[in-house]
């Protein structure tokens, strides 16, 4: 990999450690040319120190080193992306991130629709009499009706996605799925988990083959 060290006066590169899994943005730190070879070498990420002027493992102190995954160089030979395990919090404030955010698994739009969906469980937890105007929605009455209802609406929109698959509507397909999926968002709501812990099974699933 080549490196161009010597476009800054001190000799100092950026370097963005993003979490390998969550795929979130860690922290910003700087590295020389032998905090890199001693990156490599370790296979934990050791940064040039601009205040202490030497070299510096992160969790050399704390214990919350950051382990290795890849490596990346920008187009520019000047900016590395630094993807990590981390192990434990990665800011000296003891969040994950530098930025104060929690390292959560997010899956874009997805993630959105499980905040809503959160969202309208606690509000059917309101009596009916004490809810605001327009607080009623779809997914706050299938709270309302129940685990049986939920479950029912996700075997009905299960059978209605295999119809529509062996038919040759891919409009009418996408529909049923989207429906299925969204009902089963439900449902696992309802159950108290959310999608990252079905992540979490199929994960361990792939480590054991």
């Amino acid at each position: 990999m080549k490196i161009d060290f010597n476009k800054s006066e001190d000799s100092l590169i950026p370097v963005i450690i993003q979490d390998s899994v969550t795929k979130n943005v860690l922290m910003l730190g700087y590295m020389n040319e032998e905090a890199y070879l001693k990156t490599n070498q370790e296979n934990k990420v050791t940064f040039y120190s601009r205040r202490k002027n030497r070299l510096w493992t992160k969790g050399e102190e704390s214990g919350n080193y950051l382990e290795v995954v890849n490596i990346k160089n920008d187009c520019d030979n000047d900016t590395l992306l630094i993807s990590v395990i981390p192990h434990g919090p990665t800011c000296h404030k003891g969040t994950d991130t530098c930025w104060g955010e929690g390292n959560l698994q997010e899956y874009g739009f997805i993630s959105e629709l499980e905040a809503i969906i959160e969202d309208r469980k606690k509000n059917s937890e309101i009596s009916p009499d004490l809810r605001q105007k327009g607080d009623s929605s779809y997914v706050t009455s299938l709270f309302d009706a129940g685990m049986n209802k939920i479950a029912q609406k996700v075997g009905e929109e299960a059978v209605e996605t295999v119809i529509e698959a062996k038919d040759d509507n891919d409009d009418l397909f996408l529909n049923e799925s989207a429906d299925l999926l969204f009902h089963y968002l439900i449902l696992l709501k309802a159950k108290g988990f959310e999608l990252s812990d079905i992540v979490e099974v199929l994960k361990k699933r792939h480590a054991k083959k």
